[in-house]
């Protein structure tokens, strides 16, 4: 591991790109001119290949490429980080759609998924999911539900995967004589520990929520939500279902903390909680490895442990990112990217990809390897945030509303949380906005 530099790139936002309608992703789908019909695994082949990636990761993938092509030598890979950043990628994909000039294979956004499927260009993997040398079973299911959108198609693999835990702070918890938690917490032991570390005259707070009205400030309360067995779309993903007795239930518990019992700092910025973690002055965050390294920075003592449950249920959210691959009528291109998408995500190499790069490992497999543990030493409790994917049970909805939704439940609970309204009444004028968004 290169100690030098952060772990993993933080991708919990929606994506600028979001924005764009279907209607312009769908642009200019009139078909691509016609490759070979029937497979030739020996014909000479040329895929293009958008990493989304720069600098050292983008040399990470390029160089797996390249071994790729050495042991295929009639396959040409040809690598481009697609745009200058990640977030611009769907707007150059949307141009690509609307031109014919678009890759074979494309880091995305899990939240584009829907998006991308409903362009019409996604090739259909499912056939090769089913694969047992695949081992698609070894994806967490917030993974596999990411490249499967609308449960019709398989449009890629995943790409990267994250989760939130429960980070906490030792040395506050030493001062304040309070035990660390365990996996066996729940909610309620969560709440009684964060009053318990909170101390007005050092400015010490239990916990820390983010009220910026971003997405930040939503996909922390999807576990709240998704443990006391709600859900954020109804069953056709038409409308929001999120104000439900659940939603009520989960926006009330985290009132009671920051405005009854006072032990939540809440940050408007999205970055200052972490930062004063760091620095002793916050017990808990739930948040997830991109923060490991700044912690090991700082030199703070910290803990790593599953977050606090509902009688049981330990339900994390997961933001994976997908390995999109595209159709481009021609049975030797599909072939072969899907091939080295296969080769790329199977556990040897994302090894020498996401483990090498401080993520957390693809697959379930790679947890007990020598590279992962050579991670796991230097950044500690990754460990515990790779075998939490087993609790990342459900996806965040890709369809293209879940931008206004997201908005819409994020100012909600930022207000509510600041003592400026009550749950139920505020989420029943997010979801109102929410379902409008979701019609547009």
């Amino acid at each position: 591991m290169n100690s030098s530099r952060p772990s993993a790139r933080r991708r919990i936002a929606t994506g600028a790109g979001l924005a764009l309608s279907a209607t312009v992703l769908l642009a200019g789908c009139g078909g691509s001119p016609q490759g070979a019909t029937t497979l030739d695994e020996d014909a000479e082949v040329t895929i293009e290949f958008w990493t989304g990636q720069s600098d050292a990761a983008h040399d990470l993938l390029a160089g797996l490429a390249e071994e790729f092509e050495e042991e295929h030598p009639n396959v040409t890979i040809e690598v481009a980080e697609g745009a200058s950043s990640t977030e611009e990628l769907l707007q150059k994909l949307s141009a690509g759609f609307a031109s014919g000039n678009y890759p074979d294979m494309s880091y995305a956004f899990g939240s584009w998924a829907s998006q991308l499927e409903e362009s019409g260009r996604t090739l259909d993997i499912t056939e090769k999911t089913e694969d047992p040398e695949v081992a698609w079973e070894e994806f967490s299911e917030a993974a596999r539900a990411t490249v499967q959108p609308t449960g019709e198609k398989t449009i890629g693999f995943p790409a990267l995967v994250d989760n939130i835990s429960l980070i906490y702070n030792k040395t506050v918890f030493d001062a304040a004589g309070v035990d660390y938690p365990t996996e066996e917490w729940e909610w309620e032991d969560f709440r009684d520990a964060a009053a318990a570390l909170t101390d007005p005259s050092t400015d010490t707070y239990g916990y820390a929520y983010s009220v910026s009205g971003s997405e930040e400030t939503t996909w922390q309360f999807w576990p709240h939500l998704w443990q006391r067995g709600g859900e954020i779309l109804s069953e056709d993903g038409s409308t929001a279902a999120f104000d439900s007795e659940a939603g009520v239930e989960a926006l009330e518990f985290l009132r009671s903390m920051a405005v009854d019992d006072g032990s939540v700092y809440l940050d408007q910025t999205d970055t200052k909680f972490a930062q004063l973690f760091a620095a002793d002055r916050i017990g808990m965050m739930t948040s997830g490895p991109w923060q490991l390294y700044d912690l090991g920075v700082a030199g703070t003592d910290y803990g790593v442990t599953v977050l606090p449950g509902t009688d049981g249920d330990h339900q994390t959210v997961s933001g994976p990112d997908i390995w999109a691959l595209f159709d481009h009528q021609d049975a030797n291109r599909e072939h072969w990217v899907t091939e080295f998408a296969a080769w790329l995500t199977a556990a040897e190499q994302d090894e020498r990809w996401n483990v090498a790069y401080g993520n957390l490992p693809l697959r379930s497999s790679e947890i007990e390897s020598d590279a992962f543990q050579e991670q796991v030493e230097a950044l500690p409790g990754l460990d515990i945030m790779a075998a939490n994917a087993e609790n990342a049970q459900q996806a965040r909805p890709t369809v293209p509303g879940y931008v206004g939704l997201s908005e819409a439940i994020a100012n909600a609970i930022a207000e509510v949380l600041q003592g400026q309204g009550e749950p139920q009444e505020a989420l029943e004028v997010a979801a109102a906005e929410a379902d409008e968004a979701l019609a547009d």
